[in-house]
């Protein structure tokens, strides 16, 4: 309990906060004489467990039902000011027993507020951060160095798709003798990687289109 940072206090709170359909339920959180207890719902397999288990490919059905429920839970996520900043399948679980349909999400310990109460407004866009999350899943823009917003998660739960259909994402497997340097060249294989590349084998409706209004 004498750590600097205090994630595992600041989930509890969001997970007090964020009571839902979706989202694991908070049974107990307390101390003792040397630890914070966090005590939550038991749920079944990660999505990553079970992508594992099936050989490291899920049908498009499949992926598609997983992804749409992704998106139902980042959107009342994102409705209640929050951004999750670390979208993985090792975040995302099914539940138990009658609940083994349904997708949960997980770990909101780097969590954080886009929205400011204070001044009712978005917190402001800032360059030169560090990453926040997992490399392999992260956006182009949080690996670039910017401040996380919505979008960031969305981006996150589109390479989740991909990676479910294909197996792998074209940036895996990089090798590199230190962490700075890996995520300097995960960040040049995104950024050159074009939709159509990282589309190669799925469905042509999950290619990103951007269409301006006239």
């Amino acid at each position: 309990k004498n750590a600097s940072n205090k994630l595992l206090e600041e989930e509890a709170c969001i997970l007090n906060n964020l009571k839902a359909f979706g989202l694991p339920e908070m049974k107990e959180f307390g101390r003792n004489n040397q630890y914070n207890i966090l005590v939550m719902e038991l749920l079944g397999p990660s999505l990553e467990s079970l992508f594992q288990y099936k050989d490291r490919q899920f049908s498009l059905k499949t992926t598609m039902m997983i992804g749409l429920q992704m998106i139902d839970r980042i959107e009342y996520v994102h409705s209640r000011k929050i951004i999750h900043r670390d979208i993985k399948p090792d975040n995302f679980a099914i539940g138990e027993d009658d609940n083994s349909h349904i997708i949960y999400i997980l770990d909101f310990g780097l969590a954080k507020k886009y929205w400011s109460s204070t001044n009712k407004c978005h917190i402001p866009f800032i360059k030169g951060k560090k990453l926040t999350g997992t490399a392999r899943y992260s956006s182009v823009n949080a690996l670039s160095g910017c401040e996380q917003s919505r979008r960031d998660d969305l981006e996150s739960i589109a390479y989740l798709i991909i990676y479910f259909l294909r197996g792998r994402l074209p940036w895996q497997g990089i090798k590199v003798k230190n962490k700075e340097e890996r995520y300097a060249k995960i960040l040049k294989t995104k950024k050159n990687t074009t939709t159509k590349e990282l589309c190669i084998g799925v469905p042509k409706e999950l290619e990103v289109r951007y269409y301006t209004k006239t």
